[in-house]
């Protein structure tokens, strides 16, 4: 079988991570099938660390979200004579016809359509978040398998996309080797600091975040919190509200840090604290469980399904919940002893290979599909 997989995303994080791992572990557990890696120029095996002589890279200056992805892209995948392509994210060349699987990770823009979340001039905006949908519903269309990674995105995916429940398999994510306990460097030069880990979009509820630490700062004036996060538009935005609230102290931007750097500032923080009003999976905390940090956690159902009992849950539209949350733990620490413990065995039933595994049977049985 000859497979096609769409990594133009691969130094990206987020989607980027997921590409990352899973060509890592099928470059290991599968020596039968060969594959093609779509990648941005420049790129080679070598910066990819693969050594699979069964991988071969085809590189293309095609961006994703792009006009020249939907008119050109499927040309350089037909070339390839594919009997299978999978597209890791919901960009995908509405052109191409042979058969193909899609990752969908969250249907986060159906519920936060405001505009809020673009710098684009509002029709600018309105015209992609058009297009992104079209896309998207042709896309879980004609797509062999839609893999979901959690049952909540199944269950938004099959309400909102109209797919049957049989199309879409749910597929869990894992927790980078790099990330574990024992890969750990130094600790961070940060005491008595609670710790956010990700973007700062409008639906990851920073701002509500940062309201309830106005309220922790008056009686804990020496705890912190650190945001780990790419530095953009909405930190930037994020940054304004932390000086107007004369939080400057307070609240401290890490912006990006390396794998050991954020290993680091799990093991020695307070806790993780994901505020999110709506997640696809919620990765950052298995990594903070596996780094033995304390998870505080919205109340959201995708939460609760991959974190079940080893987080500790607040109503993440009230800040006053977010506050009595973190007080909480600042007064009653070793109470929370359990939901560490619980962490860390939870964190171990994810796994980037199981879910290598997992894709690998989809490939298949969706080639099957197509034969039968």
């Amino acid at each position: 079988m000859r497979i096609g997989i769409d990594a133009r995303l691969w130094h990206e994080t987020g989607v980027g991570r997921y590409i990352r791992n899973l060509i890592g572990q099928l470059e290991k557990i599968d020596k039968k099938n060969d594959y093609v890696l779509f990648v941005q120029k420049g790129i080679t095996l070598q910066d990819l660390a693969i050594s699979n002589e069964k991988f071969k890279l085809v590189e293309t200056d095609i961006r994703w979200h792009t006009v020249d992805e939907q008119f050109l892209f499927h040309k350089v995948l037909e070339n390839e004579l594919l009997d299978l392509v999978h597209f890791p994210y919901f960009s995908i060349p509405i052109l191409y016809n042979k058969p193909f699987v899609i990752t969908i990770h969250d249907l986060i823009i159906n519920h936060f359509p405001t505009g809020k979340a673009s710098t684009l001039p509002l029709p600018v905006y309105y015209a992609k978040r058009f297009a992104y949908q079209y896309i998207l519903k042709q896309a879980a269309k004609k797509s062999k398998k839609v893999i979901s990674v959690s049952e909540e995105t199944k269950r938004e995916i099959v309400k909102h996309l109209k797919v049957s429940a049989n199309k879409v398999v749910v597929t869990y994510e894992g927790i980078d080797d790099s990330l574990e306990k024992k890969k750990a460097t130094s600790a961070p030069q940060l005491k008595n600091y609670f710790l956010y880990v990700g973007n700062a979009y409008p639906h990851k509820n920073v701002e509500q975040l940062i309201d309830a630490f106005k309220s922790v700062s008056k009686d804990y004036p020496d705890v912190k919190l650190a945001l780990v996060g790419k530095k953009n538009y909405f930190y930037d935005r994020l940054e304004e509200k932390v000086k107007k609230l004369g939080l400057e102290n307070t609240v401290l931007f890490l912006g990006g840090v390396s794998d050991e750097e954020l290993t680091g500032l799990y093991q020695h923080a307070e806790a993780l604290v994901f505020p999110s009003l709506m997640e696809g999976f919620g990765l950052p905390g298995l990594e903070a469980m596996q780094n033995e940090c304390l998870v505080l956690a919205s109340d959201i159902p995708v939460f609760k399904e991959i974190y079940q009992e080893a987080a500790v849950y607040f109503n993440p539209r009230e800040s006053a919940s977010i506050h009595a949350t973190i007080r909480q733990v600042l007064t009653e620490k070793k109470s929370f002893d359990q939901y560490i413990k619980k962490g860390k065995e939870r964190g171990k039933t994810f796994s980037w290979e199981k879910m290598a595994r997992e894709t690998l049977h989809i490939y298949e049985s969706s080639v099957s599909l197509r034969q039968s």
